[in-house]
């Protein structure tokens, strides 16, 4: 049974990994900065288990590393989701909004990437996912430090899959466009103009169900009229 770690996974696109995984009879670690949506997700799915974690804490997260391993012996699934959006501009955001960004959306991925590595490459088998965005390769008018930390994001997914070749390591860069998840509450759109977190989750698992031999660097999702843009708010 294929242990999976799921980071961010309370809400939005991670919950419907950290479902879509269980479903399919995986151990499924869930992990998140909100108790109260680790807990809607264990009373929907019994099965999973939950552990509470800031991934901008340097000392949870090895603290998280710690009891998966010490609980588990080994992840042969990471599922690096937890992240931040905040729109800006670079000229006129406050100046540690970077900083900011990167810690929520890079530093902790690759921390806990770091911590859990080592049992991949020792077992020559294992996957990294990293659930990056259409704003990790294409600029948008109010990307500001969010779209440097994705871009970031899939640049550290690019360099560890060129690393973790010869170890029988796959990584996988997601990269998902607009998505109906709590970040667009009160946005007026309709639901249509999203995509499901759902159909997220299932290529994450397409990705995952291939051969160890086949690997799917890069998965670009965008809903089928593409990127939201200044014409859906006419």
């Amino acid at each position: 049974m294929s242990v999976v770690l799921v980071t961010g996974a309370s809400r939005g696109i991670g919950r419907a990994i950290a479902e879509r995984f269980a479903r399919q009879g995986c151990t499924v670690i869930a992990c998140a900065r909100g108790l109260d949506g680790l807990g809607e997700l264990r009373a929907a799915q019994p099965q999973i288990e939950a552990v509470a974690c800031d991934m901008r804490d340097d000392a949870a997260v090895d603290a998280l590393a710690r009891e998966v391993l010490a609980r588990h012996g080994a992840v042969d699934l990471l599922v690096n989701n937890a992240g931040a959006f905040r729109p800006g501009d670079i000229a006129g955001e406050a100046d540690d909004a970077l900083l900011e960004m990167l810690q929520a959306n890079l530093f902790g991925a690759y921390r806990l990437t770091k911590r859990l590595l080592p049992g991949m490459v020792e077992r020559r088998s294992g996957m990294v996912l990293n659930v990056c965005s259409t704003a990790s390769i294409a600029a948008y008018p109010d990307g500001g430090s969010y779209s440097i930390a994705k871009h970031a994001l899939y640049g550290f997914s690019r360099n560890l899959r060129e690393q973790m070749k010869p170890h029988g390591v796959r990584v996988v860069a997601l990269l998902p466009g607009a998505t109906l998840t709590a970040s667009w509450e009160g946005v007026p759109l309709p639901p249509e103009r999203l995509m499901p977190a759902a159909d997220v989750a299932d290529m994450a698992w397409a990705a995952w169900a291939m051969s160890p031999r086949t690997v799917i660097e890069d998965i670009v999702m965008r809903p089928q009229l593409g990127d939201i843009g200044e014409a859906d708010f006419q």
